[in-house]
């Protein structure tokens, strides 16, 4: 499951910002916004550390909610639209918010059985 998604949103080494949108189902602004990088950073930089990282994160956050839900469109729809419980907000939303490591830590806690 991770490495199919990643293969998907990779051209050659790096993270592609217009890959990783269409396979978010998100308008490229909406992707620089999450990742907190300016929109022509993104375009004109896609292989900088600071757009790789942050385009890491998020990758993160999917493969290990598509491992969990055993498929990469539930993941993305629990991504954009199911609450946490306890954030009251979803994972977009709290990535948004630059906690994309509370969604990590989450998603870890799930995967040892441990729900919030």
């Amino acid at each position: 499951m991770l490495a199919a998604f990643l293969d998907d949103i990779r051209d050659h080494d790096q993270i592609a910002p217009r890959r990783m949108a269409e396979r978010l189902r998100l308008p490229l602004s909406r992707l620089a916004r999450l990742a907190h990088v300016n929109r022509n950073t993104m375009t004109n930089k896609p292989g900088s550390p600071a757009v790789q990282a942050k385009l890491g994160e998020i990758a993160r956050i999917i493969a290990h909610a598509a491992d969990l839900a055993g498929d990469e469109g539930r993941a993305i729809i629990w991504f954009k639209h199911q609450p946490i419980p306890g954030f009251g907000k979803t994972a977009e939303e709290l990535v948004e918010d630059g906690r994309a490591e509370l969604v990590i830590e989450d998603l870890e806690r799930m995967r040892e059985g441990v729900y919030s």
